[in-house]
């Protein structure tokens, strides 16, 4: 299903070896537990229009709650920061952010840097993407 989502319930059941009412169950039951979470299209960045992918490393000037919550809040309203982590170590978020050129990339940084409660930003901008993927390893049951 990670590497092909579109796949008929059909050609499923036939790689699995499996007839196709256990496969539906199966899938059913990994749907419903939350282990699948949704189905969406990869979207090509560049063909897209999005030259530019960086990584910022931002640091928080006040760690309280109401702070970061306030921070996590607005990261969620910018469509062109496609991951948000809070980390452990010399920063307090990770986000990779997308731009068409370097330009609107500095935009981004500045409209982030703008926020409150951020205290310093360190960024990288990404010159060759080596690997993506979305998939998650996931072996067989013993």
């Amino acid at each position: 299903m990670q590497e092909d989502c579109r796949i008929t319930l059909g050609q499923l059941s036939e790689r699995i070896n499996l007839s196709q009412t256990p496969c539906w169950r199966r899938l059913k039951k990994l749907e419903d537990s939350g282990l699948i979470a949704g189905y969406r299209a990869n979207i090509d960045k560049k063909k897209a229009g999005y030259s530019v992918v960086g990584f910022s490393q931002v640091s928080l000037n006040d760690h309280t709650p109401g702070n970061t919550d306030h921070f996590e809040q607005i990261i969620h309203n910018f469509d062109w920061v496609l991951m948000c982590y809070c980390t452990a170590g010399s920063g307090d978020y990770i986000l990779q952010i997308i731009a068409k050129n370097l330009d609107e990339f500095y935009e981004r940084i500045t409209e982030i840097r703008r926020i409150q409660s951020v205290g310093s930003i360190q960024t990288s901008v990404g010159i060759k993407e080596v690997k993506w993927t979305n998939r998650v390893p996931v072996r067989p049951s013993r």
